[in-house]
């Protein structure tokens, strides 16, 4: 049995897929002080960072399909965080004042999550890490 285990171990699948649910999990640690999901946060403060941005560039910023922007976005508004403007074909996406307030304990739930995963791999491997994940995951796109 033993010997399986070490196959499926190096299995690219199986292997990221057990990081996610792992990392999720710290993730949803982290972020629960602000009653919204890690991708709610992320997604809240790249829109305050940068006001009028257009869900596609949110899309391709956090890696997510546009589908799964418009949900998220979606969610925000509905908790008044966010609104989204229309000028001919084109949406833009701005931060409401309440959603500007939270910036500051989004950002502390950003840091204690890298402080919690980091503090199990080291600062410098984190870093190293999430930068080659994310160029295998651009170098695996469609």
């Amino acid at each position: 049995m033993k010997k399986l285990e070490n196959e499926y171990r190096k299995c690219l699948y199986f292997s990221a897929n057990a990081l996610a649910r792992k990392t999720e999990k710290l993730a949803q640690e982290s972020w629960s002080k602000v009653d919204l999901t890690p991708s709610h946060g992320y997604l809240l403060m790249l829109v305050i960072e940068q006001p009028g941005i257009q869900p596609t560039l949110i899309a391709s910023c956090l890696h997510l399909t546009p589908s799964t922007v418009t949900r998220l976005i979606l969610k925000l508004e509905s908790k008044k965080l966010l609104y989204r403007t229309t000028e001919g074909k084109i949406t833009n996406v701005y931060p409401t004042t309440k959603g500007n307030n939270l910036l500051p304990k989004l950002q502390a739930c950003q840091r204690e999550f890298f402080a919690n995963y980091a503090a199990i791999l080291g600062a410098q491997e984190s870093t190293r890490l999430a930068l080659n994940m994310v160029d295998v995951a651009d170098r695996l796109k469609d």
